[in-house]
C-alpha cells in the first residue's frame, strides 16, 4: 500500500477520477493492512489505470491537485 507511482505527464489528459472504494473489494494483502477501516477512496487516471488509495476523499482531491492533475468525483 506504499508503491510510488509516477505521475509524470505522459501525454495523456490530465483528469483524476475520484471514487469510493469499499475496503472488501480489495485484495486481501491491502484489507490486512487496513484494520477497521471500510472505505477508502481511489485516485484514477484518464485511461482507468488506479493511481493511489488514500483515507478520504479531500485527500485524493489534493493529491491530484498536488500532481498537476484536475480531480472530477465518479459516482
Amino acid at each position: 500500500m506504499d508503491t510510488k507511482y509516477n505521475f509524470g505527464d505522459e501525454g495523456e489528459s490530465r483528469i483524476a477520477y475520484v471514487r469510493p472504494v469499499s475496503v472488501g473489494d480489495l485484495p486481501d494483502e491491502i484489507r490486512e493492512q487496513l484494520g477497521e477501516v471500510e472505505m477508502l477512496y481511489a485516485l484514477h487516471s484518464a485511461d482507468g489505470t488506479r493511481l493511489a488509495l488514500v483515507k478520504d476523499r479531500d485527500m485524493a482531491f489534493i493529491l491530484a491537485r498536488q500532481n498537476d492533475m484536475d480531480p472530477v468525483t465518479v459516482h
